[in-house]
């Protein structure tokens, strides 16, 4: 795989994991306490949002999965948390 298509692959896995930390977010705020109904609709959003990061990998590289994918989109998820966590503090204040 050449290093352009590298690239490629990291950044969408890392603003992919942005964009899920926020849905998820967003998931969390709408449907919470809803016990059961709360756990399937978590659970198929999660289905749905793997579903379509295979399905937009598929088009970038072919499908071809890393390892370090997986360590971008956490470090994706990790930064949303952090920035958002900083942005509420000082919109409390």
């Amino acid at each position: 795989m050449s290093i352009i298509l590298q690239i490629k692959t990291i950044l969408f896995s890392l603003f992919y994991g942005v964009f899920f930390s926020f849905v998820i977010g967003l998931n969390y705020k709408f449907i919470i306490g809803n016990g059961f109904l709360s756990f399937v609709l978590t659970f198929m959003l999660v289905l749905v949002m793997t579903l379509l990061y295979f399905i937009i990998l598929r088009y970038i590289n072919f499908g071809i999965f890393h390892y370090y994918e997986i360590l971008s989109i956490v470090v994706g998820f990790i930064l949303e948390n952090l920035v958002f966590g900083i942005v509420e503090k000082k919109l409390k204040k």
